[in-house]
Parts: structure tokens; C-alpha cells; sequence
């Protein structure tokens, strides 16, 4: 029963160390394929920042709905296929729903089928990057530029033919005005 039990042990043991090495490994990998995004592109002390619009957390609270203030404010995400834009192709753009900065077109918008809007392409300097590690992965955020909320993240397994790139959106974060 000893050796049973010391062979389990081991086992465990060396099957953590191999994952731990995995991890680091991955860790280090650039997280960038392309050339659309480079790591110079990632702002680098995000908590010093002056954003054009600027409020208080309760302020916030009061202008946006609640499931606006989770995902904007404290970066949270919505339920992949729930959002009122993935299935979303009209002609128009997309702004902040905070602020209503114009972040997207609906000619970079396509239906990567990850169950959020997606983009191949950010208006120019309507957004700021953030490398996130959260919850043990390495991704970029993507953040409106005129007031810090969060947006989604960007990923380089978008259309081949245009950008490369995918801003996974969250639905709620942003606003569709129709084209007139």
C-alpha cells in the first residue's frame, strides 16, 4: 500500500513540474504573429494615464446600466452569444457606450463565430492596449481611448486577407449608429 501511495505521490509531483515548465514556456512565447500589433503598440503604465474623460466610480454607477458598469468599469464580460451585436451586420459604426467615442466600422466588423462582435480593425487611435494576464493566460486588452473603459481584448486569429487581427468585443460595451 507504501509503494501505491509513494507512487502516486511521485506521479502528482512530477506531473505538476511538467505543467509548471508548460505554463512558463508559454509565458514567454511574443504574443503577437503580425505585423498589425506590436508590443511597443502596449501602453505600459495604464494606471497613470489621463483619459479625456474622466469620472468618478459612482459617477459611472449612475450614467451606465449595470451589466454596462461591470463590463466597462471592472472589466468584466458578457455571456458569449448573448450580446445584442454578434449577430449585428447593418451599415453604420460602432462608439463607446460610455463615452460615445467612435471605436469600429461595420466594414472591419465579420462573424468569427466566438459568440462577440468582432473587428479586424480599431478607428485609428480610438483605442489603447493592455497585455492582461489574468486568469493564467497572456492576451491583450483593448480599452477605449477618450475614457479607459474596457472593451474586449484583440486576438491575432482574424481574416487572413485584411488584418490578421480579431477585437473581441463585448456587446454591451459598445453602441451601433446606423449609417444615414
Amino acid at each position: 500500500m507504501k509503494k501505491i501511495l509513494l507512487s502516486c505521490l511521485m506521479f502528482t509531483f512530477f506531473s505538476c513540474e511538467s505543467q509548471t515548465k508548460k505554463i512558463e514556456q508559454s509565458n514567454s512565447k511574443q504574443p503577437f504573429k503580425t505585423e498589425a500589433l506590436k508590443e511597443s503598440d502596449l501602453n505600459k503604465d495604464i494606471q497613470t494615464m489621463k483619459f479625456e474623460i474622466t469620472k468618478s466610480e459612482e459617477d459611472w454607477k449612475k450614467q451606465l446600466s449595470a451589466d454596462e458598469y461591470a463590463v466597462l468599469r471592472e472589466k468584466g464580460t458578457e455571456r458569449p452569444y448573448t450580446g445584442e451585436y454578434d449577430k449585428h451586420f447593418e451599415k453604420g459604426h460602432y462608439v463607446c457606450a460610455a463615452c460615445e467615442n467612435p471605436l469600429f466600422t461595420s466594414e472591419t466588423k465579420f462573424d468569427s463565430h466566438c459568440g462577440w462582435p468582432s473587428f479586424d480593425a480599431a478607428i485609428k487611435g480610438s483605442v489603447i492596449y493592455e497585455k492582461d494576464t489574468s486568469y493564467g493566460m497572456q492576451r491583450v486588452e483593448v480599452m477605449c481611448a477618450k475614457c479607459g473603459g474596457h472593451l474586449g481584448h484583440v486576438f491575432d486569429d482574424g481574416p487572413s486577407k485584411t488584418t490578421g487581427m480579431r477585437y473581441c468585443t463585448n456587446s454591451v460595451s459598445i453602441k451601433f449608429i446606423p449609417e444615414k
